[in-house]
Protein backbone atom coordinates (compact mmCIF):
# COMPACT_ATOMS: atom_id res chain seq x y z
CA UNK A 1 0.00 0.00 0.00
CA UNK A 2 1.36 3.43 -0.94
CA UNK A 3 1.66 5.67 2.09
CA UNK A 4 0.81 9.39 1.68
CA UNK A 5 3.67 11.87 1.80
CA UNK A 6 3.54 14.68 4.34
CA UNK A 7 5.84 17.68 4.74
CA UNK A 8 6.37 19.35 8.11
CA UNK A 9 7.94 22.71 7.36
CA UNK A 10 9.80 22.96 10.67
CA UNK A 11 10.34 20.48 13.48
CA UNK A 12 7.46 20.39 15.98
CA UNK A 13 7.00 18.40 19.22
CA UNK A 14 7.28 14.64 18.75
CA UNK A 15 3.69 13.54 19.60
CA UNK A 16 2.33 14.99 16.36
CA UNK A 17 5.26 13.70 14.31
CA UNK A 18 4.88 10.17 15.65
CA UNK A 19 1.14 10.22 14.97
CA UNK A 20 1.77 11.15 11.34
CA UNK A 21 4.57 8.61 10.96
CA UNK A 22 2.18 5.86 11.99
CA UNK A 23 0.30 6.31 8.70
CA UNK A 24 2.45 8.48 6.44
CA UNK A 25 5.92 9.02 5.07
CA UNK A 26 7.02 12.23 6.74
CA UNK A 27 9.67 14.71 5.62
CA UNK A 28 10.71 17.35 8.17
CA UNK A 29 12.69 20.53 7.69
CA UNK A 30 15.53 19.98 10.20
CA UNK A 31 17.24 23.35 9.68
CA UNK A 32 15.64 25.01 12.75
CA UNK A 33 14.67 28.02 10.68
CA UNK A 34 11.81 28.91 8.40
CA UNK A 35 12.12 27.52 4.89
CA UNK A 36 12.91 30.01 2.18
CA UNK A 37 10.22 30.48 -0.42
CA UNK A 38 12.24 28.50 -2.95
CA UNK A 39 12.83 25.67 -0.48
CA UNK A 40 9.15 25.46 0.42
CA UNK A 41 7.95 25.38 -3.17
CA UNK A 42 10.52 22.76 -4.05
CA UNK A 43 9.65 20.47 -1.15
CA UNK A 44 5.86 20.45 -1.64
CA UNK A 45 5.88 19.19 -5.23
CA UNK A 46 5.25 15.52 -4.42
CA UNK A 47 3.43 15.94 -1.09
CA UNK A 48 -0.12 14.88 -0.27
CA UNK A 49 -0.36 17.16 2.78
CA UNK A 50 1.61 19.87 4.52
CA UNK A 51 1.86 20.81 8.18
CA UNK A 52 3.02 24.43 8.07
CA UNK A 53 3.82 27.37 10.32
CA UNK A 54 2.74 31.01 10.32
CA UNK A 55 6.01 31.83 8.57
CA UNK A 56 4.92 29.81 5.50
CA UNK A 57 2.85 31.67 2.93
CA UNK A 58 0.10 29.40 1.63
CA UNK A 59 -1.16 31.02 -1.57
CA UNK A 60 -1.85 30.39 -5.26
CA UNK A 61 1.82 29.92 -6.06
CA UNK A 62 2.09 27.35 -3.27
CA UNK A 63 -0.93 25.43 -4.55
CA UNK A 64 0.42 25.52 -8.12
CA UNK A 65 3.61 23.89 -6.85
CA UNK A 66 1.77 21.03 -5.12
CA UNK A 67 -0.68 19.38 -7.55
CA UNK A 68 -1.27 16.31 -5.30
CA UNK A 69 -2.18 18.37 -2.24
CA UNK A 70 -5.12 17.11 -0.18
CA UNK A 71 -4.83 19.51 2.75
CA UNK A 72 -2.77 21.97 4.79
CA UNK A 73 -2.69 22.15 8.58
CA UNK A 74 -1.44 25.36 10.22
CA UNK A 75 0.50 24.89 13.45
CA UNK A 76 -1.10 28.02 14.93
CA UNK A 77 -4.48 29.39 15.87
CA UNK A 78 -4.10 32.34 13.50
CA UNK A 79 -4.16 31.76 9.75
CA UNK A 80 -3.43 35.13 8.15
CA UNK A 81 -0.57 33.37 6.29
CA UNK A 82 -3.16 31.35 4.34
CA UNK A 83 -5.21 32.40 1.32
CA UNK A 84 -8.43 30.74 2.41
CA UNK A 85 -10.38 31.87 -0.66
CA UNK A 86 -7.80 30.40 -3.03
CA UNK A 87 -7.72 27.11 -1.13
CA UNK A 88 -11.50 26.86 -1.23
CA UNK A 89 -11.57 27.52 -4.98
CA UNK A 90 -9.22 24.58 -5.40
CA UNK A 91 -11.10 22.35 -2.95
CA UNK A 92 -8.15 22.14 -0.54
CA UNK A 93 -9.12 22.00 3.15
CA UNK A 94 -7.21 24.12 5.66
CA UNK A 95 -7.07 23.82 9.43
CA UNK A 96 -5.63 25.56 12.48
CA UNK A 97 -5.08 24.78 16.18
CA UNK A 98 -7.55 26.79 18.30
CA UNK A 99 -8.33 26.34 22.00
CA UNK A 100 -5.26 24.27 22.96
CA UNK A 101 -3.11 27.39 23.32
CA UNK A 102 -5.69 29.62 24.99
CA UNK A 103 -4.45 29.47 28.58
CA UNK A 104 -0.78 29.47 27.60
CA UNK A 105 -1.16 32.69 25.61
CA UNK A 106 -3.28 34.32 28.32
CA UNK A 107 -0.57 33.44 30.85
CA UNK A 108 2.02 35.04 28.58
CA UNK A 109 -0.01 38.24 28.45
CA UNK A 110 0.04 38.32 32.24
CA UNK A 111 3.76 37.55 32.32
CA UNK A 112 4.42 40.54 30.08
CA UNK A 113 2.07 42.75 32.08
CA UNK A 114 3.84 41.93 35.35
CA UNK A 115 7.28 42.21 33.78
CA UNK A 116 6.60 45.73 32.51
CA UNK A 117 4.61 46.98 35.50
CA UNK A 118 7.08 45.67 38.10
CA UNK A 119 10.16 46.36 35.95
CA UNK A 120 11.33 42.75 36.26
CA UNK A 121 13.69 42.63 33.26
CA UNK A 122 15.19 46.05 33.97
CA UNK A 123 15.90 45.26 37.63
CA UNK A 124 17.19 41.76 36.82
CA UNK A 125 19.78 43.24 34.44
CA UNK A 126 20.78 45.78 37.09
CA UNK A 127 21.27 43.15 39.77
CA UNK A 128 23.31 40.88 37.47
CA UNK A 129 25.55 43.82 36.57
CA UNK A 130 27.01 43.82 40.08
CA UNK A 131 26.03 47.44 40.68
CA UNK A 132 23.37 46.75 43.31
CA UNK A 133 24.49 47.90 46.76
CA UNK A 134 21.36 46.99 48.70
CA UNK A 135 17.74 47.96 49.14
CA UNK A 136 16.69 51.53 48.40
CA UNK A 137 13.25 53.14 48.70
CA UNK A 138 13.25 54.56 45.16
CA UNK A 139 14.75 51.58 43.33
CA UNK A 140 12.72 50.22 40.39
CA UNK A 141 9.37 51.41 41.63
CA UNK A 142 6.52 50.58 39.25
CA UNK A 143 2.75 50.82 39.17
CA UNK A 144 0.72 48.32 41.11
CA UNK A 145 -1.70 45.93 39.47
CA UNK A 146 -4.33 45.15 42.09
CA UNK A 147 -7.40 47.33 41.87
CA UNK A 148 -6.43 48.85 38.51
CA UNK A 149 -8.46 48.83 35.28
CA UNK A 150 -7.74 46.13 32.71
CA UNK A 151 -8.91 46.71 29.14
CA UNK A 152 -9.41 43.66 26.93
CA UNK A 153 -9.52 44.39 23.20
CA UNK A 154 -11.08 41.28 21.68
CA UNK A 155 -12.95 39.15 24.26
CA UNK A 156 -12.61 35.84 22.42
CA UNK A 157 -11.09 32.68 23.87
CA UNK A 158 -7.70 34.12 24.79
CA UNK A 159 -8.95 37.56 25.76
CA UNK A 160 -11.61 36.02 27.99
CA UNK A 161 -9.10 33.68 29.60
CA UNK A 162 -6.78 36.57 30.40
CA UNK A 163 -9.64 38.63 31.81
CA UNK A 164 -10.81 35.78 34.04
CA UNK A 165 -7.28 35.44 35.43
CA UNK A 166 -7.63 38.97 36.83
CA UNK A 167 -9.99 37.76 39.57
CA UNK A 168 -7.21 37.51 42.13
CA UNK A 169 -6.20 41.13 41.60
CA UNK A 170 -9.60 42.72 42.16
CA UNK A 171 -9.39 44.62 38.88
CA UNK A 172 -12.06 46.53 37.06
CA UNK A 173 -12.40 44.95 33.60
CA UNK A 174 -13.50 46.79 30.48
CA UNK A 175 -13.78 45.05 27.14
CA UNK A 176 -14.53 46.00 23.56
CA UNK A 177 -15.30 43.87 20.55
CA UNK A 178 -17.99 42.84 18.11
CA UNK A 179 -20.37 41.47 20.72
CA UNK A 180 -21.04 41.18 24.43
CA UNK A 181 -19.42 38.44 26.50
CA UNK A 182 -21.89 37.18 29.11
CA UNK A 183 -19.24 35.09 30.93
CA UNK A 184 -17.04 38.12 31.59
CA UNK A 185 -20.00 40.15 32.75
CA UNK A 186 -21.31 37.42 35.07
CA UNK A 187 -17.94 36.34 36.48
CA UNK A 188 -16.19 39.70 36.71
CA UNK A 189 -18.82 42.38 36.39
CA UNK A 190 -16.93 43.42 33.27
CA UNK A 191 -18.29 46.30 31.18
CA UNK A 192 -18.79 46.16 27.42
CA UNK A 193 -17.69 49.62 26.31
CA UNK A 194 -16.85 51.51 23.12
CA UNK A 195 -13.26 51.13 22.01
CA UNK A 196 -12.22 54.71 22.75
CA UNK A 197 -13.66 54.61 26.26
CA UNK A 198 -11.57 51.52 26.94
CA UNK A 199 -8.51 53.29 25.53
CA UNK A 200 -9.01 56.36 27.73
CA UNK A 201 -9.85 54.61 31.02
CA UNK A 202 -7.65 51.49 31.11
CA UNK A 203 -4.43 51.23 33.08
CA UNK A 204 -3.46 48.09 31.17
CA UNK A 205 -4.64 47.28 27.63
CA UNK A 206 -4.22 43.74 26.31
CA UNK A 207 -4.78 42.94 22.63
CA UNK A 208 -6.52 39.73 21.53
CA UNK A 209 -8.09 40.52 18.16
CA UNK A 210 -7.25 38.60 14.95
CA UNK A 211 -5.25 40.29 12.23
CA UNK A 212 -7.73 41.59 9.66
CA UNK A 213 -7.87 44.59 7.37
CA UNK A 214 -9.91 46.44 9.99
CA UNK A 215 -7.51 45.62 12.86
CA UNK A 216 -4.29 46.56 11.07
CA UNK A 217 -2.76 49.56 12.90
CA UNK A 218 -5.71 49.59 15.28
CA UNK A 219 -3.26 51.20 17.70
CA UNK A 220 -1.48 54.15 16.09
CA UNK A 221 -0.51 57.70 17.08
CA UNK A 222 -4.07 59.00 17.42
CA UNK A 223 -4.99 56.18 19.82
CA UNK A 224 -1.80 56.41 21.88
CA UNK A 225 -2.52 60.11 22.45
CA UNK A 226 -5.84 59.16 24.08
CA UNK A 227 -4.33 56.61 26.46
CA UNK A 228 -3.35 57.45 30.02
CA UNK A 229 0.27 58.52 30.38
CA UNK A 230 0.56 55.79 33.02
CA UNK A 231 -0.92 53.05 30.81
CA UNK A 232 0.81 49.91 29.59
CA UNK A 233 -0.06 48.04 26.39
CA UNK A 234 0.36 44.27 25.96
CA UNK A 235 0.30 42.47 22.60
CA UNK A 236 0.24 38.68 22.25
CA UNK A 237 -2.08 38.73 19.22
CA UNK A 238 -0.54 39.92 15.92
CA UNK A 239 2.18 42.49 15.54
CA UNK A 240 0.61 44.67 12.87
CA UNK A 241 -2.33 45.52 15.13
CA UNK A 242 0.12 48.09 16.47
CA UNK A 243 1.90 50.59 14.23
CA UNK A 244 5.34 50.12 15.73
CA UNK A 245 6.84 53.47 14.66
CA UNK A 246 3.99 55.23 16.45
CA UNK A 247 4.39 53.01 19.49
CA UNK A 248 8.07 53.86 19.65
CA UNK A 249 7.27 57.58 19.53
CA UNK A 250 4.61 57.22 22.25
CA UNK A 251 7.01 55.35 24.54
CA UNK A 252 9.89 57.76 23.99
CA UNK A 253 7.75 60.86 24.47
CA UNK A 254 6.04 59.56 27.61
CA UNK A 255 2.57 59.46 26.04
CA UNK A 256 2.28 55.96 27.52
CA UNK A 257 4.30 54.30 30.26
CA UNK A 258 5.27 50.95 28.80
CA UNK A 259 4.69 47.99 26.51
CA UNK A 260 5.03 44.22 26.58
CA UNK A 261 5.29 42.65 23.13
CA UNK A 262 5.42 39.03 22.02
CA UNK A 263 4.59 39.75 18.36
CA UNK A 264 5.87 42.33 15.89
CA UNK A 265 4.67 44.26 12.88
CA UNK A 266 7.49 43.07 10.61
CA UNK A 267 8.37 39.85 12.42
CA UNK A 268 11.09 38.73 12.99
CA UNK A 269 12.39 42.30 12.52
CA UNK A 270 11.73 44.58 15.49
CA UNK A 271 11.39 48.31 14.83
CA UNK A 272 14.70 50.03 15.48
CA UNK A 273 14.73 51.68 18.88
CA UNK A 274 12.34 49.40 20.76
CA UNK A 275 15.14 47.13 21.94
CA UNK A 276 16.93 50.00 23.65
CA UNK A 277 13.96 51.21 25.70
CA UNK A 278 13.86 50.24 29.38
CA UNK A 279 10.07 50.51 29.56
CA UNK A 280 9.53 47.72 27.01
CA UNK A 281 9.69 43.95 27.49
CA UNK A 282 10.17 41.92 24.30
CA UNK A 283 9.74 38.16 23.86
CA UNK A 284 10.20 36.14 20.64
CA UNK A 285 6.62 35.06 19.84
CA UNK A 286 6.49 32.48 22.64
CA UNK A 287 2.88 33.03 23.71
CA UNK A 288 1.90 29.39 23.23
CA UNK A 289 5.23 28.18 24.60
CA UNK A 290 4.27 25.66 27.25
CA UNK A 291 5.13 21.99 26.86
CA UNK A 292 1.50 20.90 27.01
CA UNK A 293 0.25 23.55 24.63
CA UNK A 294 2.88 22.85 21.97
CA UNK A 295 2.38 19.07 22.29
CA UNK A 296 -1.38 19.46 21.97
CA UNK A 297 -0.95 21.73 18.94
CA UNK A 298 1.20 19.09 17.24
CA UNK A 299 -1.37 16.36 17.88
CA UNK A 300 -4.27 18.52 16.69
CA UNK A 301 -2.46 19.49 13.48
CA UNK A 302 -1.55 15.85 12.82
CA UNK A 303 -5.11 14.66 13.41
CA UNK A 304 -6.36 17.31 11.01
CA UNK A 305 -3.96 16.11 8.32
CA UNK A 306 -4.94 12.47 8.77
CA UNK A 307 -8.60 13.44 8.33
CA UNK A 308 -7.80 15.44 5.19
CA UNK A 309 -5.91 12.53 3.67
CA UNK A 310 -9.03 10.41 4.12
CA UNK A 311 -11.08 13.17 2.44
CA UNK A 312 -12.86 13.81 5.72
CA UNK A 313 -13.55 17.24 7.19
CA UNK A 314 -10.99 17.98 9.91
CA UNK A 315 -12.42 19.05 13.26
CA UNK A 316 -10.67 22.42 13.08
CA UNK A 317 -11.47 23.17 9.45
CA UNK A 318 -11.05 26.80 8.38
CA UNK A 319 -12.99 26.40 5.11
CA UNK A 320 -15.72 23.81 5.88
CA UNK A 321 -17.84 25.01 2.97
CA UNK A 322 -15.80 22.82 0.58
CA UNK A 323 -17.33 19.74 2.20
CA UNK A 324 -20.93 20.88 1.66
Amino acid sequence: MIRPKVLITREIPSPGIELLKSECDVEINKKDRALTREELLGMVKDKDAVLCLLTDKIDAEFFDASPKLKGVANYAVGFDNMDVKEASLRGVPLSNTPEVLTEATAEMAWALLFSVARRIVESDIFLRSGKWEGWGPLQYVGPGISGKTLGIVGPGRIGSSMALMSKGFNMKVLYSGNRKNSILEEELGAEFVPFMRLVKESDFISLHVPFLAETKHMFSASVFREMKKSSIIINTARGAIIKEDDLLDALMSGEIAGAGLDVYEFEPYVTEGLKSLKNVVLTPHTGSGTIKSRDDMSIMAAENILAMLKKEKPLQCINPEIFE
